[in-house]
């Protein structure tokens, strides 16, 4: 009886915990690259690769990779606002892709991989824009920000082979090509807000 009382009030608290968590959703050239650096941010307790912002019902990546669903590839992660605002999200996101190239990261080029904030309700909305003009601001991009601000639409979880992609796949030639470089220019800029146990 002792057990099940336990089991129950850590499933209440995990329950609390959950309910706490807010949501956020960035495109930022592919989302293997985007993923792996927002799974190392204290505070966020979930990253999810998928597709938003197109007109298609339930695309594959295929499909995505075509440029003509007008879907970006996205992570959806949910974080806890108690630990890491969505501006300290936002300011990660500018340092680490490059929001000033169109539909383009590097050799990714198309739709699919523009640099993109889908905000989830008004705030976030003002939050990203209000971030966008103090960035396009700064000295941090020599040229203007392109990144585009939309409501959050048509989002899709993608295929389960991209979920935990650089985790599951640290050996990979576009892993230890592209995304180790990526993530380890995050952890120095950002040691402030690395996860302790990475």
């Amino acid at each position: 009886m002792m057990i099940l009382m336990v089991l129950f009030a850590m499933a209440e608290n995990d329950s609390a915990s959950d309910n706490n968590n807010e949501e956020a959703t960035f495109g930022a050239g592919c989302f293997w690259c985007v993923e792996a650096i927002y799974q190392r941010v204290n505070g966020v307790t979930a990253v999810e690769s998928g597709y938003s912002g197109g007109h298609v019902e339930d695309p594959t990546y295929r499909q995505v990779t075509t440029g003509q669903t007008g879907h970006a590839e996205v992570i959806r992660l949910k974080f806890d606002p108690d630990v890491i605002t969505f501006e300290e999200l936002l300011e990660v996101f500018w340092h680490t892709h490059d929001p000033t190239t169109l539909n383009r990261q590097g050799a990714d080029v198309g739709p699919q991989y523009r640099s993109v904030i889908f905000y989830h309700n008004e705030e976030q909305k003002q939050v990203a824009e209000t971030s966008l003009k103090k960035t396009d601001a700064s000295d941090l991009w020599e040229d203007p920000i392109v990144t585009e601000i939309s409501p959050l639409i048509n989002y899709y979880r993608a295929e389960d082979y991209h979920q935990n992609y650089f985790n599951n796949n640290p050996n990979a030639g576009y892993c230890s090509v592209v995304i180790a470089p990526k993530v380890l220019k995050f952890k120095k800029e950002f040691p402030h807000l690395l996860q302790e146990s990475l």
